[in-house]
């Protein structure tokens, strides 16, 4: 039982997986609920109480908007960025919204939408994560209809109080090749004569047989190959979008986008006939990057990659081989996303990919890791190597804090994902260099990431009370 790569690589809004799109579906689920059990009509106002980072950084990451969308029946992975504006703008204009896109109620701010600023977690929870949220809906009498309490645990995943947050998103078919551990996945793919993307696309096919019991081994493949490029092209039109796109993100920064620019001087080079730069393809990285995270921060439409957040580092090193890396195939970009997701999946069961929980080094530290290893998959490296390189990549993301000035996901974020995805390239060329014994394993820099995390000071983890939040303002 495993995450599968379809739950890791998902279609969502920007601008946080972890503060946007999991309030959006925990809204969603509740209103949905609501209306399953038969007892929408009897609601006459929803109360929402957002706690720790949810209230203190909530008002940039878009969180209010997150639950006026979610509440009106909408889901991170099909909504249209295009109808987000005029949507929530209609809803506060008015005063109502329609729950679950049926029954208009009332939905007043700040009465009905509570930032707790001051309290970490929702009285009596039983979960203890830092992005909680809890749920109301009343009748005209202000007699209670129904009440839950979720926790957005980072990447879109969210999670009822009370549930193990490791284990959501986990598949309940039996696998071939389960494993939880990166010296499991090794031996496993060591004892079948595997590669790890061939332990991933065995696991996904399986989860897909589920379904469809009769289709042959090569149509699930088909189908699960068809899935990633789905992916793929997702992330590359996030690419081509952030580098056409000018202006100033919103949220009240003005930060000015910097993707086009830096793209159209590199165009200009390339053009000049002057000596080629050697590192120009690390300049593309850059672009890419800055790109998908100029889009997420704009509240465009992105895939979580492991996070919003940490948007930008996968598909720009993708991208990056697919131009750059002679003999790029497409056979290459679906073994990065099968083992990149593999390595993902590591983070998220024995570690934490929430910014609110251990920092950034769960966002942009994990998509790092994630990075160089499925890059080495791409090129034909050996498991080892992939191990090896995801290994590197984490163990020089260590103590990354997530303090973002204002709440926003713009100062470090996006030049945050530049640096990642540049420091997944060079992890993947030390791994290549080097003979595959070596000190330190992935699943003991994963280990130390999760402990650094619980001992970092709170206010250093999405909470925008400490660091760069701080002492820009101050300057």
């Amino acid at each position: 039982m495993t995450t599968s790569l379809f739950d890791l690589y998902k279609l969502g809004v920007g601008p946080s997986s972890s503060h946007t799109m999991g309030p959006m579906r925990a809204a969603c689920r509740f209103a949905r609920e609501l209306e399953s059990k038969g007892e929408l009509e009897k609601v006459h106002r929803v109360q929402v109480n957002l706690y720790g980072s949810l209230a203190l950084t909530g008002m940039g990451h878009g969180t209010d908007r997150a639950v006026l969308l979610g509440l009106s029946g909408n889901e991170p992975a099909t909504i249209d960025p295009a109808v987000i504006e005029a949507t929530v703008a209609e809803i506060r204009a008015t005063k109502t919204l329609k729950l679950a896109g049926r029954r208009s109620i009332g939905f007043y701010e700040p009465r009905d939408l509570l930032f707790e600023r001051e309290t970490m977690f929702p009285p009596g929870a039983r979960t203890r994560h830092p992005n909680g949220l809890r749920l109301l809906a009343l009748d005209t009498s202000g007699n209670r209809i129904a009440e839950r309490t979720y926790f957005s645990v980072g990447g879109g995943f969210i999670v009822e109080d009370g549930m193990d947050a490791a284990s959501v998103g986990e598949s309940r078919v039996m696998v071939p090749y389960p494993f939880h551990s990166a010296a499991e996945l090794l031996e496993v793919a060591q004892a079948h004569g595997l590669r790890i993307d061939q332990v991933m696309m065995a696991n996904e096919c399986a989860r897909l047989q589920e379904a469809d019991t009769s289709a042959s081994d090569e149509k699930l493949a088909i189908r699960v190959r068809a899935g990633i490029d789905a992916i793929w092209e997702t992330m590359k039109g996030c690419i081509d979008r952030g580098i056409s796109t000018e202006g100033i993100l919103p949220g009240g920064l003005n930060v000015r986008r910097r993707a086009h620019r830096l793209a159209e001087r590199l165009k200009e080079k390339e053009a000049s006939g002057q000596p080629s730069d050697p590192l120009a393809p690390l300049d593309w990285v850059t672009v890419y990057a800055m790109a998908v995270n100029e889009e997420n921060a704009a509240g465009g439409r992105v895939v979580t990659a492991p996070t919003n957040g940490a948007a930008g580092v996968v598909p720009a090193v993708a991208r990056y081989y697919e131009r750059f890396v002679q003999g790029a195939d497409h056979d290459g970009i679906i073994r990065f996303f099968l083992t990149s997701a593999a390595i993902g999946i590591l983070y998220k069961e024995n570690a934490s990919i929430s910014g609110a929980e251990v920092g950034c080094q769960g966002e942009v530290g994990v998509a790092c890791s994630m990075a160089a290893g499925g890059l080495i998959a791409a090129m034909g490296g050996t498991n080892g190597q992939v191990e090896h390189a995801a290994e590197i990549a984490m163990e020089h993301n260590l103590g990354m804090t997530c303090d973002p000035i204002g709440g926003l996901v713009q100062i470090p974020c996006i030049e945050r994902n530049a640096m990642g995805a540049v420091k997944a390239v060079h992890a993947s060329r030390i791994a290549q260099s080097e003979l595959e014994e070596h000190k330190v394993s992935l699943d003991q820099v994963i280990r130390t990431m999760y402990l650094t995390g619980l001992d970092m000071q709170s206010r250093y983890k999405e909470t925008s009370l400490a660091g760069l939040a701080l002492n820009v303002i101050e300057c």
